[in-house]
């Protein structure tokens, strides 16, 4: 059985006094929660992990370089960010290629440093909203996904993500039927890729206006295997009942 996985992203948010919130997580957690991974900023990457050493959140970065040294200046390598203690990392988030020009090819590289420092890897592929008019979202998809996954990918350390870009935090969500087509579509890539075996060991998350109200309507879509939640993984009490929402949770 695969994963169900929630994973908060907090993005450029979050502070040590907001860690307190990590701790109302945890102690929120019953005994069948799903896997529970929080990316605060990468300052808070060694104390996050230090006070959740004791329970079942774990704690992942937000990028990764692809080099594993050298004159990159402000990047964190992959085996630095394992040093904290994480043991995630998203990689190619719609911001981190946005704002900084990642490609496909970028997102691979770090992929396979990611993979390579014993990190599972949390890939993001998502369209904009012209190209969602425009009737492209499948074929944006399948390419991200095919330029983004290196070859012989360890199953048990990948999550991709789905998060279509005009549905980050806009309030605006897919409807039920967009969000399966896509996941459907990227279970068949990844089936057709790496074999049925690893393909149905790799969870598959939603992003993208993720909330209390309606998790679990997209929770129960067939190869949603929980989310990728921004803005609502920064408080405990909007967190907790989309992490409750997973069945099976």
């Amino acid at each position: 059985m695969r994963r169900k996985i929630a994973a908060g992203n907090w993005k450029m948010n979050g502070s040590v006094p907001a860690l307190g919130e990590l701790q109302k997580v945890a102690a929120g957690l019953g005994d069948s929660a799903p896997q529970v991974v929080i990316c605060p900023p990468a300052t808070l990457l060694f104390t996050a992990v230090a006070e959740m050493s004791d329970t079942p959140v774990r704690i992942g970065a937000q990028d990764c370089h692809g080099a594993a040294s050298g004159a990159h200046t402000g990047d964190l390598s992959a085996a630095m960010v394992a040093e904290t203690g994480a043991t995630h990392v998203i990689l190619g988030h719609s911001e981190r290629r946005a704002d900084h020009g990642e490609t496909d090819a970028m997102v691979r590289a770090k992929a396979q440093a990611a993979f390579a420092a014993g990190l599972t890897a949390i890939v993001c592929l998502g369209e904009t909203l012209e190209q969602r008019d425009a009737g492209e979202t499948l074929e944006v998809i399948r390419t991200q996904l095919a330029g983004s996954l290196p070859d012989g990918i360890p199953a048990d350390r990948t999550v991709v993500a789905y998060e279509p870009i005009w549905a980050i935090g806009t309030g605006k969500v897919p409807e039920i039927a967009q969000i399966a087509e896509v996941h459907d579509l990227l279970r068949a890539e990844l089936t057709a890729r790496f074999g049925a075996q690893a393909a149905d060991t790799i969870p598959l998350l939603y992003g993208g206006s993720v909330k209390p109200d309606n998790a679990a309507e997209i929770f129960a879509v067939t190869n949603v295997d929980g989310a990728l939640v921004g803005g609502a993984s920064l408080k405990a009490a909007d967190f907790l009942p989309i992490v409750t929402a997973l069945p099976d949770s």
